[in-house]
C-alpha cells in the first residue's frame, strides 16, 4: 500500500470552500504546488481531483510527465459534488467518459466516481438501485476500452450495505469501491463494519479521520477531519483490514472540513497523517 494525498485536501486554495464553515485562504494553488509537497512530505502518490484541472491534451501531458518525473502513483477523481446525482442526472455519464479518457492519459488505472452525495440521496432504496444500475453497467464498456478501473466512493449517499449490493449485482473487474473510511460515520454506521463490507472490492481509498463536534449534531459539521489516529475510525484496525484483503493501491489521505482545533493548517495535518500511515507500514 502507498501513501499518498488527495488533492481535496487543498480544496480551499482551488477555490471551493464549505458556505459558512470555511474561509476563502486568500490565495491559490496549481496542481504543481500538490505534487511539490507530495514530494516534501514523502508521499508516493496523489488522487487528483479533475474537477479542478483543465482537461487539455497538451496539460494532461505535462501532468502525467510531472507524475512520473517524481514517481508518484496516480488515481484519477471525477463526480464532485454530486456525480451521477444518485441516477437522476443521466446526462452527467458524458462527462464522466470524457474524464475516463482524461484518467488513462495521464497514466491513472483507477478513476474514483460519486453516484451522487448526502444532498442526493433518495429516501428509497430500492428506487436509488433501479436509478443506479442500468447508468453503471452502461459506463463498463467504456472503462474496459480505456483500461480504466471505476471506483465508486461512499459519498455520504450509500450505506455501504447498499455499495456492496450494486457491486455484487453488477460484478465486474472494472467496477470497484473507493472507500472513504470515515463517510459513513457520518450516516451513523460504524467505520470497522463499513471497511470490512467494502474491503474486498477496495480500489481506491480517501484515509480519513473524524471527530465529534459538540453542538453541530444532525449536520455535515458534527464530524469534522482530524490527523489519521486523532478521531474515531480506527485507523490500525482499517490498514489491518485492508491488507487482509490483498488491497495494494494508494492509502490517500483526504481532508475535508477540518476541526476547528487544528485551525486552518492542512499541511501540518497531512504531514501527522502521513506519518501515521508510515509507522502503520512499517
Amino acid at each position: 500500500m502507498i501513501p499518498a494525498i488527495d488533492s481535496y485536501c487543498f480544496h480551499r486554495y482551488f477555490g471551493d470552500c464549505y458556505p459558512g464553515l470555511e474561509r476563502d485562504p486568500g490565495r491559490r494553488m496549481e496542481v504543481w504546488d500538490v505534487l511539490r509537497l507530495a514530494g516534501e512530505l514523502g508521499a508516493g502518490g496523489v488522487s487528483l481531483e479533475g474537477c479542478y484541472l483543465p482537461g487539455d491534451a497538451a496539460f494532461l501531458d505535462r501532468l502525467r510527465g510531472a507524475l512520473d518525473a517524481a514517481g508518484l502513483a496516480r488515481v484519477w477523481a471525477w463526480g464532485h459534488p454530486d456525480g451521477l446525482g444518485s441516477g437522476r442526472k443521466p446526462e452527467a455519464a458524458e462527462d464522466l467518459l470524457r474524464h475516463l479518457a482524461m484518467a488513462r492519459r495521464v497514466g491513472a488505472g483507477v478513476m474514483r466516481i460519486c453516484c451522487g452525495g448526502r444532498r442526493t440521496r433518495p429516501d428509497s432504496w430500492p428506487e436509488h438501485r433501479a436509478l443506479l444500475l442500468p447508468l453503471l453497467r452502461g459506463l463498463l464498456p467504456a472503462a474496459e476500452a480505456q483500461g480504466v478501473v471505476l471506483a465508486i466512493e461512499n459519498h455520504i449517499d450509500l450505506l455501504a450495505g447498499e455499495l456492496a449490493e450494486l457491486l455484487e449485482t453488477i460484478d465486474s473487474p472494472w467496477l470497484g469501491a473507493c472507500l472513504d473510511t470515515a463517510n459513513n460515520v457520518r450516516m451513523g454506521e460504524e467505520p470497522l463494519a463499513v471497511v470490512r463490507r467494502l474491503a474486498p472490492w477496495t480500489r481506491a481509498t480517501h484515509v480519513k479521520d473524524v471527530a465529534p463536534l459538540p453542538g453541530a449534531e444532525g449536520a455535515f459539521a458534527a464530524w469534522p477531519s482530524v490527523p489519521l489516529g486523532e478521531g474515531v475510525v480506527g485507523i490500525p484496525a482499517v490498514i489491518a483490514e485492508l491488507r487482509r484483503a490483498g488491497y495494494d493501491g494508494l492509502l490517500a489521505v483526504e481532508i475535508d472540513y477540518l476541526h476547528p482545533r487544528h485551525g486552518t493548517d492542512e499541511i501540518a495535518a497531512i504531514r501527522r497523517s502521513l506519518d501515521a500511515l508510515r509507522l502503520l507500514l512499517g
